[in-house]
């Protein structure tokens, strides 16, 4: 049986200036992960409305398992306005008040951190009380031996450093990018070696730190690996480092030596910086 692997949080529909791409980087996470020969999945919320349906249908026919995704009949499926800047990189306008900042604490929920073996989860699902009471239970709720990874993923203005500081202390595995470690470090005080500190402290078996072009960084106990960056010709970023998340713990959960599954995962970053939007269609990197 795959190792079923979860992404928690926003489901959403990226608008671009040339139309809509689903997205939120637990869906993406999920939908990589699948790719890659996991049962992945996605909880969250959506809509009683068209995006709403056409977003589990999208995830249907890219075969993610959306039973965990609820139907809110009041709060509308989530958007995201998004930029491109000449170089590909995107600006994000996050909307408030949707469906995926009331995910409930169900049965359903229950059942599903009770078969995971990997969970990912970030900081933007927790702008909303009722997910982030319901993303914390879900992390206690999952089985002994359960890989629980910290994506942080700062947006806007929806974090705090007290609800960094709590997600690290629920976690297995750090994942950042070179944007965000000086913000983490600061938050946790966390000075010289911050990847080392931050892994020392907190008592995680892996940070994994994305350099964009100039590649990538695990630290363990053991030491650092680093994976140099691949020249490719960018078309868009959006969902680079959940592709690489989801072939980083991927190969973890099959098996996979650190190097193999570190390598896969940058490879797999890279190509999707060659596409357009998050999933794009893939081969098994």
């Amino acid at each position: 049986m795959a190792p079923r692997v979860v992404g928690i949080g926003e489901l959403l529909w990226d608008i671009y200036p040339g139309g809509r791409r689903l997205g939120g980087a637990p869906a993406n996470f999920a939908y990589h992960a699948s790719r890659l020969g996991c049962a992945g999945a996605v909880v969250s919320r959506v809509g009683d409305d068209p995006l709403g349906r056409e977003a589990l249908r999208r995830l249907s026919d890219l075969g993610v398992e959306s039973g965990a995704v609820q139907v809110d009949p009041r709060l509308p499926t989530g958007t995201v306005t998004v930029t491109l800047d000449p170089h590909g990189h995107p600006t994000y306008a996050i909307h408030p008040d949707v469906a995926w900042d009331a995910l409930e604490w169900t049965p359903a929920l229950a059942e599903a951190a009770a078969g995971a073996s990997a969970i990912c989860f970030g900081t933007l699902a927790s702008r909303g009380p009722r997910t982030l009471e319901t993303v914390r239970r879900f992390l206690e709720a999952a089985p002994p031996g359960c890989l629980r990874i910290f994506d942080v993923n700062l947006r806007q203005d929806y974090h705090t450093p007290e609800r960094v500081r709590a997600f690290l202390k629920c976690c297995d595995v750090l994942k950042l990018n070179e944007d965000e470690l000086p913000q983490v470090a600061d938050m946790c005080g966390a000075g010289g070696d911050p990847l080392e500190e931050l892994r020392r402290r907190y008592g995680l078996k892996l940070v994994a730190l994305t350099l964009g072009s100039r590649g990538s960084v695990l630290q363990t106990a053991e030491g650092r690996l680093e994976e140099p960056g691949a020249p490719v010709e960018v078309v868009d970023t959006v969902g680079a480092g959940d592709a690489f998340t989801a072939a980083l713990v991927s190969g973890l959960v099959q098996g996979q030596d650190l190097p193999t599954a570190h390598r896969r995962a940058a490879r797999l970053s890279a190509y999707v910086c060659t596409q357009e939007g998050a999933m794009p269609e893939t081969r098994d990197y």
